[in-house]
Order: C-alpha cells, then sequence, then structure tokens
C-alpha cells in the first residue's frame, strides 16, 4: 500500500526547510568573516525540523518547541540507534534563541559554527536514510 500522500506532502516539506537551513548556513560560512551567529541558528533549525519530519513519519505528535533533547528522546522512541548522535546534537538547542538577540557578550566563533553544521548536516543525513525515498524534496 502507497504511503498516505498527505503525510508524504508534510514530511517533504519539513526536509525542504531543512534544505532551506542548510542551504542558507552553506552560504553565510562563505563571508568572510563567517556569519557565526545565523550558520548556528541555521544549523539548530535544520536538526529540529529534520527531528520533527522524523516523527512525523511516525506520526508521533510533537508540540511546538526547539528544545532537541525533547525531540530527540522522542525519536529514540522509535529508533534507539538514533540516541548517540542525538545527544551530540543536544547542545544545538541553545543556538534557537542564543545570539538572536542583542545583550549576550559572548561571540560566536567560526569554528563553532562549523562543528554546528556538520552535525546539523549529519543528523539530516541520518533522518534520511530511516526514510522512505518518497519523501525527499
Amino acid at each position: 500500500m502507497p504511503p498516505d500522500p498527505a503525510l508524504v506532502a508534510e514530511v517533504r516539506a519539513w526536509l525542504s526547510k531543512v534544505n532551506k537551513d542548510l542551504a542558507a548556513a552553506e552560504y553565510e560560512l562563505q563571508a568572510n568573516p563567517p556569519f557565526s551567529e545565523d550558520i548556528l541558528f541555521h544549523s539548530q533549525q535544520a536538526v529540529e525540523k529534520s527531528l520533527k519530519a522524523f516523527l512525523s513519519w511516525h506520526r508521533t505528535p510533537f508540540r511546538k518547541t526547539h528544545n532537541l533533547v525533547e525531540l530527540g528522546e522522542t525519536c529514540c522512541q522509535i529508533d534507539p540507534s538514533l540516541e548517540s548522535l542525538l545527544r551530540r546534537a543536544a547542545p544545538l538547542t541553545e543556538y534557537a534563541w542564543k545570539f538572536r538577540y542583542p545583550g549576550d557578550p559572548e561571540e560566536a566563533t567560526a569554528e563553532e559554527a562549523e562543528a554546528s553544521l556538520a552535525t546539523a548536516r549529519e543528523v539530516f543525513q541520518s533522518v534520511l536514510s530511516r526514510l522512505p525515498s518518497d519523501v525527499s524534496p
């Protein structure tokens, strides 16, 4: 039986958003100097949306949140083999808001941004490998 077309469209929409976040982060990495804070934000968003795509495919409800720990724990209930990777991705949670508002004295580094982007790519590829090709954007 073919997958529900509405479900395929929903998951594909999440994954399309991930592609846009990754592309934005890649573009910002090319700036001189790189836009590290924006790269961190897009990396967090890519992980978040990848996990929401995975949960959507498995028809597992999730609340409106940026918390990668919460989303990751729910994903691991479906596929425990994701645990190690999602533990490494969990610290990206703070990039959903950190650096987005004035007043933060700390600055993001290019190394931090590159590492976060690499993690986001890895999560995206890991999620894609666990979904049917029908949903690939």
